[in-house]
């Protein structure tokens, strides 16, 4: 039986199999078939290659210091001027408070972003982090992205390097993967023009990785991109990898409309979200882990994405301080879950659920299982031939 009933794909299908690196004409390919099953294949076969049946989650708190933001990005539902009705700024004692809830809970991360709240001293958040890692040094603080990180230095006149070396010295261990949106022009200036460019996120990334700090990396879909965007932007990661190896993770973002200025587009469907998915595990082969992020997916197309190429669902995401109904597309916009329900939606798809920490160190279960360990297909990892 021939593998697929798209030409193009079968193609593919040959690099795939002799573990060939894909180029940009066939990530546009990919988006273009409708052939999803063998889509699927395809990737789950590398994800497969890296990973077998494990699939990776963690019992972690998200914790949003402020919404106050000058950038106003069309797709955000999240930001508030200063004088807006429900703009808040929390204290240091407040993001103890929600620490200290999410050591009780078992958390092991700390997730930490904001707006870009020019309101706010520098202090603030190197207090933030030093108050947090000395009153709970267990928790592994992931803390600001790259666009908080410009901000940073163009606001406080500081050098890219000392910003990052102030941080780490309180206390951030690693980096979240927002703020890169879509690297493309004139895509990206059309829907976040006051935030830095791609090269500038790249840049950040680059000299985070030069110091051993490690991050992640996001894209969001489904507002006004091409497809050829979205290939771009997995390439342009994919090249920063071979030369610094720093990414962790990359996470598709689904676009949720509602409270934003693009709300009358209908966002991703779930066909475009699974290919998305399965897209990005197939060009990024230098990246070990492809995250379904349920939150903005839905618990049940984040399963079904992990026959798709992701191995790995993200975490339990108490949510910390205000909620904003768009970043989360279920039903009560509850962004909530427990292990135990985690747990659950992994072994339901078929998979094996293992625990880890925000490194990808594998956890010791309650039960006394495994105790913790490394992810070997992680510390493992090679890039690609051709990246060599």
């Amino acid at each position: 039986m021939q593998f697929s009933h798209d030409p193009k794909l079968n193609e593919i299908a040959v690099k795939v199999a002799a573990n060939e690196r894909l180029d940009f004409a066939d990530g546009v390919a990919l988006y273009a078939t409708d052939d999803l099953p063998a889509l699927a294949k395809l990737a789950d076969t590398m994800r497969r290659r890296l990973h077998g049946s494990r699939t990776y989650f963690n019992v972690n708190r998200h914790f949003n210091f402020s919404n106050v933001c000058y950038a106003d990005c069309k797709f955000c539902g999240f930001y508030r001027t200063p004088r807006q009705p429900g703009a808040y700024t929390h204290n240091v004692e407040e993001a103890l408070r929600i620490a200290g809830e999410a050591v009780r809970e078992g958390a092991t991360e700390l997730h930490i972003v904001g707006g870009l709240n020019t309101k706010l001293p520098f202090a603030y958040f190197t207090d933030l982090l030093s108050s947090l890692k000395s009153a709970y040094p267990q928790l592994h603080l992931k803390a600001f992205t790259m666009v908080e990180l410009d901000h940073f230095a163009r606001f406080y006149k500081m050098s890219d390097e000392d910003v990052i070396r102030q941080l780490k010295e309180a206390g951030m261990d690693s980096c979240p993967g927002g703020g890169a949106e879509i690297f493309r022009e004139p895509t990206r200036s059309l829907v976040c023009a006051h935030k830095c460019d791609a090269d500038r996120w790249l840049e950040l990334s680059a000299k985070l990785h030069a110091t051993g700090t490690k991050s992640n990396a996001t894209m969001l879909y489904g507002h006004i991109e091409s497809a050829e965007d979205r290939v771009d932007h997995c390439i342009r990661l994919r090249e920063q990898q071979d030369k610094t190896g720093g990414f962790q993770c990359f996470i598709p973002l689904a676009f949720y409309p509602p409270g934003t200025k693009l709300s009358h587009l209908p966002g991703p469907s779930g066909v475009d979200s699974l290919k998305t998915i399965a897209v990005s595990r197939l060009l990024l082969d230098n990246f070990a882990h492809i995250k379904a992020y349920w939150v903005m997916l839905g618990k049940q197309l984040a399963q079904v994405a992990l026959h798709y190429g992701a191995n790995d669902l993200d975490g339990t995401i108490t949510q910390g301080g205000e909620l904003s109904e768009s970043y989360s597309v279920e039903n009560n916009h509850e962004v909530k879950m427990t292990k135990a329900e985690l747990i659950a939606l992994i072994e339901e798809a078929g998979f094996e659920a293992i625990e880890r920490d925000t490194l990808y160190n594998i956890r010791k279960d309650e039960g006394g299982g495994r105790k913790d360990e490394t992810d070997n297909a992680a510390s493992s990892f090679i890039l690609h031939p051709s990246s060599l």
